[in-house]
């Protein structure tokens, strides 16, 4: 049985997810997001840039999500794709090694678009990505996970500040990682850098990450500033209370079934293909990061049930652990 849902799930992904269609932008005419500043220095310090191809498109852009209502007076919940944001919570976790810091920075964009040719298998709107900085005492970053919203396509890459005796007993820094069709650097090197900055590089239509890179913070000065956009740096809080017509509402359900979950984000494909396998009718819908005993949801990065808990992202000493690293 392990084996039947393990073959059907890559093949899902393999024939369905992972066909992406060439980019041929070149990267000096990619617009490049950048946090603005805050008031924490070390969420300032180690902001990630985004560089966005296909910006002419909207729902490739970075947006903010927000909250109006249609002809009907019903709320409708959407990723404004005009006015960009970063969201951003700090979490303390604690292993046998010692304590660590995670910068988890969260962005949103209107939809991935429904497309048949090629197919997207995870269309759907207000999709989003998160990128977690795992920091030592020192506030040397030491590990760099990124993860779509709905805790799909989960990478864990190391940097040159982290010991190699931490690293899974199969990882390989010859060869790149490879993530349901996309091929990620082995190692993300913060040396003879000043000022390093990671630089996420996202694929257009799907929203996934297909290079990282780090980089001086000095190219942001030598950028042409037609190209580079300023996104505020806000809490993570923030998406639970988008103003709407002088109240309050939420980034995402309050109630069951729903609860937890991104309002308007449901996969119709990926529940279609992947809800027996998974065993679960919500799988590929984007949710809240958080604690699961309150958000109504878990935060699981394996398609396999019965790793439905240590693959959890929410704890995450554990789901390192679930991955092989010894951190």
């Amino acid at each position: 049985m392990k084996k039947i849902l393990k073959y059907s799930a890559l093949l899902f992904f393999c024939v369905f997810g992972c066909a992406h269609p060439p980019v041929t932008e070149k990267i000096d005419e990619v617009p490049i997001y950048s946090g603005s500043k805050h008031q924490d220095p070390l969420i300032q310090r180690h902001s990630p840039l985004f560089a966005v191809y296909g910006y002419n498109d909207p729902w490739n852009r970075i947006g903010t999500p927000s909250a109006r209502t249609n002809e009907k007076g019903e709320e409708l919940v959407y990723v404004d794709e005009d006015r960009p944001a970063i969201y951003v919570m700090k979490k303390e976790f604690t292993t046998k090694r010692g304590s660590y810091t995670n910068l988890i920075y969260r962005i949103h964009f209107p939809e991935v678009p429904f497309s048949l040719v090629p197919f997207y298998l995870t269309a759907g709107k207000n999709v989003g990505l998160l990128v977690i900085l795992t920091l030592d005492k020192n506030h040397n970053p030491l590990l760099v996970t990124t993860v779509s919203t709905c805790g799909c396509y989960a990478a864990v890459i190391p940097t040159s500040y982290l010991p190699k005796d931490v690293y899974p007993d199969d990882w390989n820094l010859s060869k790149p990682v490879e993530v349901y069709g996309e091929a990620l650097p082995p190692l993300l090197d913060f040396r003879y850098k000043q000022f390093p900055k990671l630089w996420v590089h996202l694929r257009p239509d799907l929203h996934r990450v297909m290079n990282l890179e780090v980089v001086n913070e000095k190219m942001l000065t030598e950028k042409d500033t037609q190209n580079l956009i300023e996104a505020p740096v806000l809490p993570m809080e923030n998406l639970k209370k988008i103003p709407i017509n002088g109240r309050h509402t939420s980034f995402y359900y309050e109630k069951w079934p729903h609860k937890g979950f991104v309002k308007n984000s449901f996969k119709s494909w990926e529940s279609i293909s992947l809800s027996l396998i998974s065993l679960d009718f919500f799988v590929g819908t984007d949710k809240v990061y958080g604690d699961s005993n309150t958000t109504g949801t878990r935060f699981y990065t394996s398609l396999k049930p019965w790793n439905r808990e240590v693959s959890d992202m929410w704890n995450f000493a554990r789901f390192l652990r679930f991955n092989g690293w010894k951190l």
